[in-house]
C-alpha cells in the first residue's frame, strides 16, 4: 500500500470526527497495558469509569443480554509490522470518554461536534481484553449507553485551543463510579501522570510512566503520554491525587513508515512535540457537579 493509501486508511479508522487534530505517539518505553495486566486498584477503578465511543453500526446486540463489539483487527487496518503489539485486537472505538457524574460523560470536542453525532455513538463501558489470546470482544448490553443530549461541545483550533464535549447519557451508569477531578489551580510541572482510553480504537489500555512537560498554557498542558488516535477524550490522571487533570486532545503523529509496513512512532521522553491535554478546570459545565 502506498503512503497515500495508508493515510486514507488511518483516516477512515479513527473517523472523520477524530482527525481534526494531530495523532499521538510512544515516548520512551511503550507503557500501554491491557486491563488484565494491571494490578493497581486505583488504575482499575479508573478503567471501569472509561468509555469507548463506538459507532452503533459496530455494535451487535444478540438479544440475550450481550453485545458484540466489531472492528477490523488493528494489524490489518493499519498494515502494522509483525512486531507491533495489539495487532490482533479490534480497532472499534473512534474516541474515548470518562464519567464525572452518574449520567454525565466528558470527551474531546473534536470527537462530538453535533447532537446527531452524539446520538450516533454507543457509549461502551468495559470494552477490554480479559486474557491473552482473546479472539472475540463482547460486553453485557447493560454496559452500552446512548446520548440523551449533547450538553456542550467546544473546539477552537486557532485561538485558545480549547477542546472538550460534555454528554448527558440516557441513564445513570452502573458498575462504575464518577471520577474525581481537579476544580481549582493547576497541575505542577513534572507531575507523574497516567492515561486510560482506547488508543487506535483498541480495547481499554492503561499507560502510566508519563509526566507534565510544558505547563505554560492556561488552556492545556503537554506531557509525554503514550497515546494514539482513539485516545482523544481520554482522562489524564494525577498519579499522586487520583484526580483527573485533563482531557487528551492532540499530539505527535502516531505511526511511521517502516519499509513495506507501518510502526509506532518513537520519541525520547523529552523529545517531539508532546501530547496536549485540555485542563479539566476549563470545562465549566461540570464544575458544579
Amino acid at each position: 500500500m502506498n503512503l497515500k493509501g495508508l493515510i486514507l486508511a488511518a483516516s477512515l479508522l479513527v473517523g472523520a470526527n477524530a482527525i481534526a487534530t494531530q495523532q499521538k505517539v510512544i515516548y520512551g518505553d511503550d507503557n500501554r497495558r491491557d486491563v488484565y495486566e494491571v494490578t493497581n486498584p486505583l488504575f482499575l477503578e479508573m478503567a471501569r469509569s472509561t468509555a469507548a465511543l463506538i459507532n452503533k453500526g459496530n455494535l451487535r446486540n444478540d438479544g440475550q443480554g450481550m453485545t458484540r463489539i466489531n472492528g477490523r483487527l488493528l494489524g490489518q487496518a493499519r498494515n502494522l509490522c509483525a512486531d507491533e503489539p495489539y495487532r490482533d485486537q479490534p480497532a472499534a472505538a473512534n474516541c474515548s470518554g470518562f464519567l464525572v457524574a452518574p449520567n454525565i460523560l466528558v470527551t474531546a470536542g473534536h470527537c462530538i461536534r453535533s447532537e446527531s453525532q452524539c446520538k450516533g455513538y454507543g457509549y461502551v463501558f468495559d470494552f477490554k481484553t480479559e486474557r491473552q489470546g482473546q479472539t472475540e470482544w463482547n460486553t453485557d448490553s447493560n454496559n452500552v449507553y446512548n446520548c440523551k443530549r449533547l450538553v456542550k461541545t467546544v473546539l477552537d483550533n486557532f485561538g485558545s485551543k480549547m477542546d472538550y464535549a460534555v454528554v448527558e447519557l440516557d441513564r445513570p451508569v452502573t458498575g462504575a463510579n464518577p471520577m474525581k477531578f481537579r476544580r481549582t489551580g493547576k497541575v505542577t510541572t513534572g507531575q507523574e501522570l497516567v492515561v486510560i482510553g482506547h488508543p487506535s480504537g483498541l480495547p481499554t489500555k492503561i499507560a502510566d510512566g508519563a509526566f507534565v512537560r510544558n505547563n505554560s498554557n492556561n488552556t492545556y498542558f503537554s506531557a509525554n503520554l503514550d497515546t494514539y488516535g482513539g485516545n482523544s477524550g481520554s482522562a489524564v490522571f494525577n498519579v499522586t491525587t487520583g484526580e483527573i487533570e485533563g482531557i487528551l486532545v492532540r499530539g505527535e503523529n502516531d505511526y511511521t513508515r517502516n519499509g513495506s509496513c507501518t510502526a509506532s512512532n518513537q520519541c525520547p521522553m523529552d523529545g517531539c512535540r508532546g501530547e496536549d491535554v485540555t485542563r479539566i478546570t476549563g470545562v465549566a459545565e461540570i464544575m458544579n457537579l
